[in-house]
């Protein structure tokens, strides 16, 4: 790795062969060197949860110059904490990005998000991250459209440092001829999944569930709200921070409870 150079930590959750990590790792090895440490198994939905009880594994499967790539036998938390802690001891990278994720994780839905883990991973340890997700869900999305976009959100912020305990979750619907619409930075919207399972009879007796869902917004015409921009075919982007603590309500639970 050439220290002239930043070093850019790639995850995701879907894992180190699909389509939309290809893409980050394309575009950032235009801007720096490059190491992934992406699960070795597709890990949607996992969130930020750590394999506690399982031993896990770095496979090396690519190494060239300016590039290192390993295939995680863990989850995508995993993947981010074991390449900071463990397989890149000689340096810390400048910047964190996870995905393109094969997905969105807009609203609500980023709280189960494997790919908004890796970057949350990296806020945790002091470095800047960026997550990326695509709203084509299948395994041959073509990610190449959203490139563009990946380009000029990294070229900032290597160049311009992010707030300090924040994460960037940028969200890109389809792309169709008309090409990329102008980013649009909005809050999370806060609505809700339903109709959460279907349910199906075995044929041996019983039943058994499969997850499904339809997702309600809280309020349709909230023009803040990245739910808003996507169904118009609008990128989004959402400062995320890792603090969960709700300092406004601080007062009020005090005078409730003490």
């Amino acid at each position: 790795m050439d220290k002239n150079r930043p070093l850019i930590l790639i995850s995701n959750d879907d894992g180190y062969h699909y389509n939309g990590i290809q893409s980050l790792i394309k575009v950032a090895r235009r801007y720096g060197d490059v190491f992934v440490a992406a699960p070795a198994v597709h890990q949607s939905g996992k969130s930020s949860a750590i394999s506690l009880d399982t031993p896990v594994r770095a496979l090396l499967v690519h190494q060239e110059e300016g590039f290192t790539a390993y295939e995680i036998t863990g989850t995508p938390a995993d993947s981010v904490k074991l390449a900071l802690s463990q397989l890149m001891t000689d340096r810390q990278p400048d910047l964190v990005l996870a995905g393109i994720n094969h997905g969105y994780n807009m609203g609500i839905s980023s709280l189960y998000s494997g790919t908004m883990a890796c970057a949350y991973e990296g806020v945790m340890h002091g470095v800047p991250a960026v997550a990326f997700s695509y709203g084509v869900f299948t395994r041959d999305a073509d990610t190449t459209v959203c490139e563009p976009l990946v380009e000029q959100v990294l070229q900032r912020v290597l160049r311009e440092r992010l707030p300090d305990d924040v994460c960037l979750n940028i969200n890109i619907p389809p792309v169709g001829a008309e090409g990329l619409k102008e980013l649009k930075v909005t809050v999370s919207d806060l609505g809700r999944w339903v109709n959460e399972w279907t349910c199906h009879e075995r044929p041996m007796g019983g039943q058994y569930y499969w997850m499904a869902g339809d997702y309600e917004m809280r309020d349709e015409n909230d023009d803040s709200t990245d739910m808003y921009w996507l169904r118009r075919g609008y990128p989004t982007v959402t400062p995320c921070h890792i603090d969960q603590t709700d300092h406004a309500s601080l007062p009020a639970i005090a005078k409730l409870l003490l």
